[in-house]
């Protein structure tokens, strides 16, 4: 029985909803529009609500809120300077939500959820954020690949121009039995 329980969980803990929540606030509010489920979009629809009127209220400094969900000072930069002065005097409905379909895979009925007014925002160019958005594996992987052009540089370079290269001959496998010792007369 769900007696006295409020909202809606979506099949995750705490800690996964939450994690859920601030990508999808963050999508929204960097690309203006976003994809997703019906029962998704209702559940962050009051969260976009309050974190947008929260912000309202002093554009200059953000508030707990607007920081614990959106942490990125590109994206609260972008929600004072052009999403806050599009939405004007409204103080309720700053999302609007139109079904597309159901999904192959479930049959679940997707919506695209989008802005009012986002129709003259333009999505965050990420060409100019490469250095910040760069991950770990990405720096890895290019120093990876800078090492391998260098070493097969050095190598070009020792090997002579007229020498013959040097083939291996094949060895012949040799099977190796498994030999087993009695001790007090258990197989070890």
């Amino acid at each position: 029985m769900r007696h006295r329980v409020y909202g809606k969980h979506l099949g995750r803990d705490k800690d996964q909803r939450k994690g859920l929540f601030k990508g999808l606030v963050y999508s929204l509010f960097s690309l203006g529009t976003i994809a997703t489920s019906e029962a998704k979009a209702k559940a962050i629809k009051g969260l976009v609500d309050r974190i947008i009127n929260s912000a309202k209220e002093n554009s200059k400094f953000p508030k707990p809120l607007v920081q614990s969900f959106v942490n990125d000072k590109f994206l609260q930069k972008r929600l004072t300077d052009d999403i806050l002065p599009k939405l004007g005097s409204r103080s309720s409905g700053y999302t609007k939500i139109i079904r597309m379909g159901t999904r192959l895979g479930d049959q679940t009925m997707m919506v695209k959820m989008s802005l009012i007014g986002a129709e003259e925002l333009k999505p965050i160019d990420k060409g100019s954020r490469v250095k910040s958005l760069r991950t770990r594996s990405q720096v890895r992987k290019t120093l990876r690949q800078q090492a391998v052009l260098e070493s097969s540089k050095k190598e070009v370079e020792k090997e002579p121009t007229g020498a013959k290269p040097e083939t291996k001959k094949p060895t012949k496998k040799t099977q190796t039995t498994k030999k087993t010792i009695r001790r007090e007369g258990k197989k070890v």
